[in-house]
């Protein structure tokens, strides 16, 4: 089994938790034994659920109170197996990241109005 032959795909989060389709298209047997980190401790299993006969499966993360604070949090999915990152998520919370997105926000406005105004000078001079 190699990692190329899994696949995660987040499908929601809600109600705290994480939620994804966990699909193999190898020829042998699988059986998923996934764990979660949070920044660099596990948090715990999540639960795996069979979809279908058809090798995939529905993975749930729950998303432990105590994780949830101010800033980035980054939680890694990962094949024990293996031990390699089969997929990952980001929560962003805090008021302190607010004004950070706004300040991101208001250079990427300039930065598009800057395009905007170079582009319409090229059209006229090439005209």
């Amino acid at each position: 089994m190699s990692t190329e032959e899994i696949s995660l795909v987040k499908t929601r989060l809600q109600n705290g938790i994480w939620e994804g389709v966990l699909s193999y298209s190898g020829s042998d047997a699988y059986e998923p034994d996934l764990r979660v980190t949070h920044m660099d401790v596990i948090i715990g299993n999540p639960e795996v659920i069979r979809k279908d006969e058809e090798n995939n499966w529905m993975v749930r993360v729950p998303i432990p109170v105590e994780a949830i604070s101010d800033g980035i949090q980054t939680f890694m999915i990962i094949e024990n197996e293996t031990n390699e990152k089969l997929g990952s998520f980001v929560m962003l919370a805090g008021e302190s990241l607010q004004d950070d997105i706004r300040a991101e926000m208001d250079l990427l406005r300039a930065e598009l109005d800057m395009l905007k105004k170079a582009f319409r000078r090229h059209c006229i001079e090439t005209l």
